[in-house]
C-alpha cells in the first residue's frame, strides 16, 4: 500500500512517499481502506520527534480516519464489508480502573493512533479494532466523517464533562478559527452557553461568528481581558477554553470570573507558561488538564455529528502525497476548520 511515512525526526522534509506491506486483521479487527485522514496540530508535534512518545521509525502519522471496511478479522459481528465508517482515534488497556469506569484517556496505556497508540491513516489501508469502528450514516461525507473525531470529542470532553458547560454561561474560546476551536464554539452554543470566540484573524472571526458565536476579540489588536469585561458587563467568563499556550495563557486567566475554569488541551505557542498562583487561590480558579476523552464520549459526539446537531468544517483536501504540503499549510495557521489527505 502507499502511505506517507516519518523518516526521521524533524521538519515536515523528513516526510516521504513509501510503499508498505498491507497489514492483516487478527481476531476481532477489521482492514479499513482509508479514504480520508483530518491532519491535527498533534500531527506536527509528533513529526518533531517529542522524546516522551518514543515511537519507532518509520512511523506512520494521522489521527483522524475514515473509509470503508475492506475485510475483516476472525469473531468480527458488528459491521460488513464495505460500511463505511469513521475511526475513534484513541486506545487503552481497557482493564485498568480508569477503563472500567469509562474514563479511558487516564489510562497508563493510554495512547491515540498516528502518535503512541499505533499507526495511522496517512495510509492506504489500517487495521482498526472493532470496538472503535464509528458507523455513519450514508448522508454523511467521508470526508466530513473524518473531520470530527479527535477535535470534537476533545472539545466535548474539555467543555461538558470537565467543564459542566451550561445555559447562561459566558464561554471564551482561545484559536476559535482552529479545528478544535470551531468545535468547541458550537458545542458551547449547544450547551447554551454564550459565547465569545477570539482569534488573531478578523476572517476567521467572522466564520465562527457564522457558527453561532456571540462576540468575537481580536488578538493582538484587542487587549483581551478588557475586552472580556466589556463583552460580559463586567462578570468575565465562566469558563476559558485554552489550547494556544504560552501566547495567551496568562491572558486567560485575567478573563475568568471568581470560581472559573480555565480548561487546556494543548501547547501550541509553548509550554512554559507564567502563573501568578496568588490569582489562582485568591480566586479559586480551577485549572483543568484534558486529553482526548473516552471511547464512551467519542460514541456520543459521534451520534450529534450523525443528527447534524454538530457539524465538522472542512477547510482544504490535499493529496496523500502531498502531506508535506498539508502539514505546512496547517503550521502557518491559513486554515478554518479542517486540512484533510484523501488517500489514491
Amino acid at each position: 500500500m502507499k502511505a506517507v511515512i516519518v523518516r526521521a525526526w524533524g521538519g515536515p522534509e523528513n516526510l516521504a512517499v513509501a510503499d508498505l506491506p498491507d497489514p492483516t486483521p487478527g481476531p476481532g479487527e477489521v482492514l479499513l481502506r482509508v479514504r480520508y485522514c483530518a491532519l491535527n496540530h498533534l500531527d506536527l508535534w509528533v513529526r518533531n520527534g517529542i522524546p516522551a512518545y518514543k515511537i519507532p521509525l518509520p512511523h506512520v502519522l494521522g489521527s483522524d480516519v475514515s473509509g470503508e471496511v475492506a475485510a475483516l478479522g476472525p469473531g468480527v459481528t458488528s459491521v460488513k464489508t464495505g460500511q463505511r465508517v469513521a475511526v475513534a482515534p484513541g486506545r487503552s488497556c481497557r482493564t485498568c480502573d480508569f477503563c472500567l469506569r469509562g474514563e479511558d484517556s487516564l489510562c497508563a496505556r493510554f495512547g491515540v493512533i498516528g502518535e503512541n497508540g499505533g499507526p495511522g491513516g496517512y495510509a492506504q489501508y489500517l487495521v482498526v479494532p472493532e470496538a472503535y469502528l464509528l458507523p455513519i450514516p450514508d448522508s454523511m461525507p467521508l470526508d466530513a466523517a473524518a473531520a470530527f473525531p479527535l477535535t470534537f470529542l476533545t472539545a466535548w470532553r474539555m467543555l461538558m464533562t470537565l467543564g459542566r458547560c451550561g445555559p447562561d454561561q459566558w464561554v471564551l474560546v482561545l484559536g476559535a478559527g482552529s479545528g478544535v476551536g470551531v468545535a468547541a464554539v458550537q458545542i458551547a452554543k449547544l450547551a447554551g452557553a454564550r459565547v465569545i470566540a477570539a482569534s488573531t484573524s478578523e476572517a476567521k472571526l467572522e466564520k465562527v461568528r457564522a457558527l453561532g458565536a456571540d462576540a468575537g476579540i481580536l488578538l493582538p489588536k484587542e487587549d483581551l481581558a478588557k475586552r472580556a469585561r466589556a463583552l460580559t458587563g463586567g462578570r468575565m467568563a465562566d469558563i476559558v477554553f485554552e489550547h494556544v499556550g504560552k501566547a495567551t495563557f496568562e491572558a486567560s486567566l485575567k478573563c475568568l470570573r471568581h470560581g472559573g475554569k480555565l480548561l487546556t488541551c494543548g501547547a501550541t505557542t509553548g509550554y512554559d507558561v507564567p502563573l501568578d498562583l496568588r490569582y489562582v487561590f485568591a480566586r479559586q480558579y480551577q485549572i483543568l488538564g484534558s486529553t482526548m476523552g473516552s471511547l464512551a464520549e467519542t460514541r456520543q459526539v459521534a451520534r450529534l455529528v450523525s443528527e447534524g446537531r454538530l457539524k465538522p468544517v472542512l477547510d482544504q483536501t490535499f493529496p496523500l502525497e502531498r502531506a508535506r504540503e498539508a502539514q505546512e499549510y496547517l503550521a502557518a495557521g491559513r486554515q478554518f476548520g479542517k486540512v484533510l489527505l484523501q488517500a489514491p
